[in-house]
């Protein structure tokens, strides 16, 4: 993927404050900064001061995680935000109508720039101790990836056949001031929950998960989601993400001034399925963790494990009605 007019900070490991994180473009002063999580969203749900745990277990607040961008690039991202913002801020019915080319590159700008501060840290770390930085080439492959379609942002740029990934948006039956944000950077997978609606986004997975939950998306199309129906979901998604085995690979072309991103297919010599088999008693811990405010516990989520707890499909496999859900 090296590519003339494509920046790829990953070959020299550039993660500095002097370059741009997305264009590559050496900065003027250290004021061209902007913030992972748009100011807005603070503002919104009063997150600047609030604590961020990062993968190290150290704690950091949501206005501290910043990221070195140029003028011309942060402005294009301002233009990205102000579509959002407008749309987060009327709900589901506005969000629904967003494409997924502007969700994905709203939510892979904030999920890299988590990226972008943990291999800062990361580099700070092993400064300290002396050694060398030990980088999975797998991760470096798919942040490489996931930089590669973000400049879709700062360059003309076509996704060709099926998109790189996966993004369902739902109504959920919320009280207004909800905010619920979750990612996991290794599987690439991100969830939001705000107002009335929830975004689940597999990052880098060429729409396999969605096909994956097919049966669950097919039940709950236009229908409201109870908010722990809307974390079943999420752990479902959280969970699959994890049994996703492939590495995607993309061909970049570039021609005249267009790039052109198409995803190479997921088989492998192994023949083996794309997703690990599901165990029930690990989906079980992902679910006791996503419905913690309800307080199930392991044991009774699995209790039987042919039919583990679901607040989504009955035993007929059809959509449960939300607003008769009797909850703890």
């Amino acid at each position: 993927m090296s590519h003339s007019s494509l920046y790829n900070p990953f070959d020299k490991f550039r993660f500095d404050n002097q370059t741009c994180f997305l264009s590559g473009q050496p900065l003027q002063s250290a004021d061209e900064q902007i913030q992972v999580f748009p100011h807005w969203l603070m503002r919104k749900y009063d997150l600047e001061d609030k604590p961020f745990k990062l993968l190290d277990e150290s704690l950091s607040t949501y206005k501290r995680l910043k990221l070195p961008c140029a003028t011309a690039t942060a402005e294009k991202l301002d233009q990205l935000d102000k579509r959002v913002a407008e749309a987060f801020d009327l709900g589901h019915e506005a969000v629904s109508k967003l494409d997924d080319i502007t969700l994905f590159q709203w939510i892979g700008r904030v999920l890299y720039g988590l990226i972008f501060n943990e291999i800062q840290i990361g580099i700070r770390q092993q400064a300290l101790t002396g050694e060398s930085m030990n980088f999975s080439q797998v991760l470096a492959q798919k942040f490489k990836n996931l930089h590669v379609m973000l400049q879709s942002l700062i360059q003309a740029m076509q996704f060709d056949g099926a998109l790189p990934f996966t993004i369902v948006v739902t109504k959920v039956a919320d009280a207004e001031d909800t905010f619920n944000y979750r990612d996991e950077i290794n599987t690439m997978v991100f969830s939001l929950r705000m107002k009335d609606f929830g975004i689940i986004a597999c990052l880098q997975d060429n729409g396999t998960n969605s096909i994956y939950h097919e049966e669950y998306l097919e039940e709950i199309k236009r229908q409201t989601l109870h908010p722990i129906q809307f974390e079943e979901l999420c752990g479902r998604f959280f969970y699959s993400a994890y049994l996703f085995n492939r590495l995607p690979e993309y061909t970049v072309l570039e021609v005249d001034d267009m790039i052109y991103i198409e995803p190479m297919a997921l088989t492998d010599m192994s023949m083996k399925p794309i997703f690990d088999p599901w165990q029930v008693k690990t989906f079980g811990q992902v679910l006791e963790n996503f419905w913690k405010p309800w307080g199930f516990t392991l044991f009774e989520i699995i209790k039987d494990p042919e039919q583990p707890m679901s607040f989504l499909l009955d035993a007929e496999g059809k959509f449960i009605d939300g607003e008769r859900l009797e909850l703890p």
